[in-house]
């Protein structure tokens, strides 16, 4: 399961689209979560800021990953 996984996220597009999805929707819920605190001067929590953009790139991979092998 694991390989075809690995073989899925190769396949053109997948990971490209969801670094593209990451990058807007990521921003996006950064400028929502933490906006306010950045502009009144505090620091922006980098783990959070993390998480923030890794959410929307896994479930962009997995929903790519989904919909390839629902074609099939």
């Amino acid at each position: 399961m694991l390989d075809g996984f690995r073989q899925d996220l190769k396949k053109p597009g997948v990971q490209r689209r969801a670094l593209i999805i990451a990058a807007i929707v990521g921003t996006l819920l950064n400028c929502i979560n933490q906006g306010v605190d950045v502009m009144q001067g505090h620091t922006l929590h980098a783990g959070k800021a993390v998480l923030t953009y890794m959410v929307p790139y896994c479930v962009s991979v997995y929903s790519s990953i989904a919909a390839s092998r629902n074609l099939k």
